[in-house]
């Protein structure tokens, strides 16, 4: 029986997404933190395995255009307890988007849809968040907003396989 080995590196490559939430068909919070999880985890990887870490690079742009359905900006609670007794402390989405940014609640939208192990921290550390468009990432983005862009090649390899088709 032969083995054949295929080109696992393609697979492991860790690609840049951009997404942009000041456009106009960005969607709620919830949703696009449960697409920005299944990115950073790797899931649609065909590699996928819940042991290793193979997720991709997500680029959040226009952070402060974060989009919430029903009365969440008044009546979602973000808590902060110092373990001090008493000390429990609340802010409503809108007062955290007020002293934080959109970003941090992104950012807590994210991590609450990842799983809670040992990888949840690398994880959302290739999460990058930026209230305005403008970031320094340009150059290493793959995908903007789930399309590919036109890819010209660059490598020597590329060129000789059109050159001889």
């Amino acid at each position: 029986m032969s083995q054949i080995i295929g080109r696992t590196r393609l697979a492991y490559a860790r690609t840049w997404h951009h997404v942009s939430l000041s456009t106009a068909k960005a969607p709620p919070l919830g949703r696009l933190a449960s697409q920005i999880a299944i990115l950073l985890m790797g899931k649609h990887k065909p590699i996928w395995d819940p042991s290793t870490d193979c997720g991709d690079y997500v680029v959040a742009t226009g952070c402060t255009d974060v989009y919430a359905t029903g009365k969440k900006l008044q009546q979602k609670l973000y808590y902060k307890q110092t373990t001090r007794p008493g000390a429990l402390k609340s802010l409503n989405m809108e007062g955290m988007i007020k002293k934080w940014g959109g970003g941090e609640v992104l950012k807590r939208a994210v991590s609450g849809m990842l799983p809670k192990n040992r990888l949840r921290k690398p994880r959302l550390e290739r999460l990058k968040v930026f209230e305005g468009e403008a970031h320094p990432y340009g150059r290493n983005l793959i995908r903007f907003e789930g399309k590919k862009p036109k890819h010209q090649p660059t490598l020597e390899a590329d060129k000789l396989k059109t050159m001889s088709v």
